[in-house]
């Protein structure tokens, strides 16, 4: 009697789903160029070209030509050199917002498993209704909370920063443009912090029990 043996299959690779979707990973380096460009337009801004300290330094460098300049001049020349700066400063700001709509966009094509939502959703069932594995649930919480409050300042920064951008257009800035401009530089040092932290937190996973998250924004995990 033939015995018939069954044909070993080897099972073929399954579809690798990545952790980050190259949009997102995208978006992240992007965003990060564009923050630091917009941090670093204001950097210049306060310090280096500040008239009050910048303007006697150019003044004595001119005057060492021969050129016959006064401080006021000095200043003036500081100061457009300063609107030139703060003209990048504006260009990055568009970027940014193009790159907050391009976020929200992503949000709805991404995988299930990878939207901000869902994973969101996950970590309050798993700490407030499943109740398991507690500690772990409690740190995906906090740190997707943190994210909630990263993209709140995303959105009131591009909001006041473009009506900072449009101040001659919209009547209302007239009243209240101070305002405006408090706002959008309160929260620029918020976000500093959240920087701070991102990185702090991002260091300690990789010396803990999360190496490896640098790479997995970068070929997405």
């Amino acid at each position: 009697m033939t015995l018939i043996e069954p044909v070993k299959k080897e099972p073929g690779n399954p579809p690798v789903t990545k952790k980050y979707g190259s949009a997102l990973r995208l978006w992240h380096w992007l965003n990060a160029i564009v923050i630091s460009g917009s941090l670093i337009t204001v950097l210049i801004n306060s310090t280096i070209l500040k008239s009050r300290k910048s303007a006697p330094i150019v003044l004595s460098a001119m005057q060492q030509d021969s050129a016959k300049v006064t401080l006021k001049q000095a200043q003036t020349a500081v100061h457009a050199l300063g609107d030139k700066v703060w003209d990048i400063h504006v260009y990055f700001g568009y970027g940014l917002t193009a790159l907050l709509l391009l976020r929200i966009i992503a949000e709805f094509f991404q995988f299930a498993d990878q939207k901000f939502i869902r994973r969101f959703k996950k970590a309050w069932e798993q700490f407030f209704v499943i109740k398991k594995e507690r500690e772990q649930a409690r740190h995906d919480l906090v740190v997707k909370g943190i994210y909630i409050v990263f993209y709140a300042l995303l959105v009131i920064m591009v909001v006041t920063g473009l009506c900072l951008a449009f101040d001659d257009d919209l009547s209302f800035m007239k009243k209240i443009g101070n305002n405006i401009k408090d706002i959008h530089g309160f929260c620029m040092y918020l976000i500093l912090v959240f920087i701070t932290v991102h990185i702090a937190g991002v260091f300690l996973a990789e010396r803990k029990d999360s190496k490896g998250i640098v790479s997995d924004m970068i070929n997405g995990g």
